[in-house]
């Protein structure tokens, strides 16, 4: 995979303990706006509640979900906390403090999602994004989400420098093997283009046999002409959300159980190596 160089960071980076005790040692602390800059006169909004590490609820009753982030998941109905979803949400309610709790709100080329939550990159009073901040500390996961990636690349970088540093989730490694797969939700996934394929539906990239890729018919024309060119045989990473086709007998002969759709591009990146 493509990572960012140190160095362009070095003179960036500094050392600060991640607010309440989450886990033992430091994380690399990286000004957001060194990522993702502050555009021109976003929306000024009260923060009534950081639901958790990607949401929060704004004094007037929005809901809003951050964009280009997807946050480890707080435990409800009985599941148990994903690694750093607590530490994210408490990060996220300490940026939001720092900020007088307000923030900046910039709404996304589609402005809701499918529960009615308000799309948007957030800002704090001194100009940071807060979806890059929780990124470079690595307390969440970069995700790409068409038509909504207008920040995706400086988010990308942030992603990249708390990957380099091991800090937070990536302290150890969260990234699963095609064949490591076992369950529905978000994940990062690892393996071998074993073939490439097109069908009504849309383009399907076999991994390792085990987890089946899909760019979607209706999401094609986001992906550039040559970007299926030589992928056959490639060592790649994607992430998304994964979906379980053995659900409600969803499951036809020949067909492999898991499969994650490509929503962005920039969700499957070529490994080096």
């Amino acid at each position: 995979m493509r990572m960012a160089s140190p160095s362009g960071f070095a003179l960036l980076q500094k050392k600060a303990p991640l607010v309440g005790a989450f886990f033992m040692g430091v994380i690399w602390h990286l000004p957001a706006q060194a990522f993702c800059p502050l555009p021109d006169k976003p929306q000024q909004v009260a923060v009534r509640q950081v639901i958790d590490g990607d949401t929060l609820r704004l004094v007037d009753g929005r809901s809003v979900r951050l964009i280009g982030i997807n946050a480890p998941e707080i435990g409800r109905k009985g599941r148990s906390n994903e690694p750093f979803a607590e530490a994210a949400k408490q990060r996220l309610q300490a940026l939001v403090k720092a900020s007088d709790g307000r923030v900046g709100l910039v709404p996304g080329i589609e402005s809701k999602d499918k529960y009615g939550r308000t799309l948007a990159h957030i800002y704090a009073s001194n100009g940071d994004n807060l979806e890059a901040q929780l990124l470079g500390e690595g307390l969440g996961y970069r995700v790409a989400v068409a038509p909504n990636v207008r920040l995706s690349a400086c988010q990308q970088l942030a992603e990249q420098a708390a990957r380099k540093a091991g800090a937070g989730l990536w302290r150890r490694s969260p990234v699963l093997r095609a064949g490591e797969v076992r369950q529905s939700g978000f994940a990062v996934v690892a393996g071998r283009i074993e073939a490439v394929q097109r069908n009504r539906g849309g383009v399907w990239l076999n991994l390792d046999k085990a987890v089946v890729l899909q760019v979607p018919a209706r999401l094609q024309h986001n992906f550039p002409a040559s970007f299926f060119d030589n992928l056959k045989g490639r060592q790649v990473e994607a992430r998304g959300w994964v979906l379980d086709r053995s659900r409600k007998g969803g499951l036809k002969p020949g067909q492999l159980r898991w499969v994650l759709p490509l929503t962005d591009p920039s969700m499957l990146e070529h490994v080096s190596g």
